[in-house]
């Protein structure tokens, strides 16, 4: 119960900075449930791959005319 609420909290606070809510993620899965994990790492990949990189951490290092 308690790491919903500070997940919940996190997920709030990225927001605010300007991380998208769909780079983190919070799901219950047993030690037991190694395909349901495997299947959610996936999925978790895949979505955070199409955002492409996060804007507000990405430090723009080319050289400025």
């Amino acid at each position: 119960m308690y790491a919903r609420r500070r997940f919940a909290l996190l997920k709030s606070l990225l927001e605010y900075v300007g991380i998208e809510s769909d780079r983190i993620h919070f799901t219950w899965i047993s030690s037991a449930e190694a395909g349901k994990f495997q299947e959610k790492a996936k999925e978790i990949v895949e979505k955070v791959r199409k955002l492409g990189p996060a804007k507000k951490l990405v430090k723009d290092i080319r050289p400025k005319n």
